[in-house]
């Protein structure tokens, strides 16, 4: 296809943004569909999901961030294998997109968790641009690419360092985020905090798994604002985790605080498991932000309402789950990697 310029695509990815604002009826059926495929993926989530990617995907934001680049040259068009997380709706997108406007072809290699919403926004794309319909493949085993971009587990990421070690890439491993709590925070920025850490049920790596707390702190300070999450409870997996982690403790008279729909529990790690939040204590800021540089290649974004002397990302309570078009997963300029192949 003829090159489209970047105040073409400017056009064409806004319109797909108004269009998934307003899911047309085929989307609205998928939105309450998914749910029998994933049991995470409830319509709330998957709209969120869908609605989420189209406010992103406006003229403004669309001109920041690709007037970063130079989009407007010639290049050789290569085969992109793309290998998708299924963790929450539509996490892999952002790849995809990348891909389409760098002016190369997708190979989708899509998660089983997450294969249909990622089909049906791509077929409005071309519906908006025909031309897009034959820049990307959906392929069962990745085989004759270029270059690939492979999202993965700690372990999945071996496994992709050895098939796609010789070939330029991307690959990524586990992450989780992280919110440093001062005391200053009002109630309402630790409600906030509440959406950082149960949206999509806290299954993505831009979800808070671990608080960071000033000593002496009143958990019952965090937990009264978050009381409104309380319905999380009734989705029959997230209970069967609660409650399943709830026995493990009480069962080995292990320390936690339980508000009924969350477990906290003081842990070193980063990751924790679902329905339990991880914390620790630190006596400064310094302390705090000392901590946090040096596990950074495991961290996706700091929530706090304060700044912070870190390496990652530091957004506002409310705002880990909705990254702008130029907040790149693990800070890795994907779109930069792609027109350089």
């Amino acid at each position: 296809m003829s090159k489209i310029s970047s105040e073409q695509l400017i056009h064409i990815l806004s319109e797909l943004g108004a269009s998934l604002q307003q899911p047309d009826e085929q989307l609205q059926v998928l939105i309450q569909q998914e749910q029998y495929h994933n049991a995470w993926f409830t319509p709330a989530n998957v709209e969120r999901a869908i609605v989420a990617i189209g406010e992103t995907l406006n003229q403004q934001a669309l001109q920041k961030w690709l007037s970063a680049y130079n989009l407007d040259k010639e290049v050789e068009e290569k085969k992109v294998g793309l290998i998708l997380a299924g963790n929450i709706p539509l996490v892999g997108f952002h790849d995809v997109l990348c891909v389409l406007i760098s002016g190369h072809h997708a190979l989708i290699k899509a998660s089983t968790q997450d294969a249909r919403l990622i089909r049906q926004v791509l077929n409005i794309l071309a519906t908006i641009e025909p031309s897009f319909a034959d820049k990307y493949t959906f392929v069962e085993q990745l085989k004759d690419f270029d270059a690939v971009i492979a999202t993965g587990s700690d372990n999945s990421s071996r496994y992709f360092e050895y098939y796609f070690g010789k070939v330029p890439h991307i690959i990524r491993k586990n992450r989780n985020s992280i919110a440093v709590i001062t005391g200053d925070e009002t109630t309402e920025e630790l409600n906030l905090l509440g959406e950082d850490i149960f949206s999509y049920f806290g299954l993505g790596c831009r979800n808070v798994s671990k608080l960071s707390l000033p000593a002496g702190y009143d958990i019952g300070t965090f937990f009264r604002p978050i009381e409104t999450y309380q319905p999380i409870i009734n989705h029959h997996k997230y209970n069967n985790n609660y409650d399943y982690n709830k026995s493990i403790y009480l069962v080995n008279n292990e320390k936690h605080f339980d508000n009924g729909f969350v477990l906290l529990r003081e842990h070193e790690a980063l990751a924790s498991p679902l329905a339990v939040v991880h914390y620790e204590y630190y006596s400064d800021l310094a302390e705090a932000e000392a901590t946090i540089n040096a596990g950074s290649e495991k961290i996706q974004c700091v929530v706090c309402i304060s700044p912070l002397k870190v390496n990652s990302q530091v957004v506002a309570p409310g705002q880990s789950q909705t990254p702008q078009l130029w907040d790149y997963a693990d800070g890795v300029d994907t779109l930069d990697f792609l027109i350089k192949l």
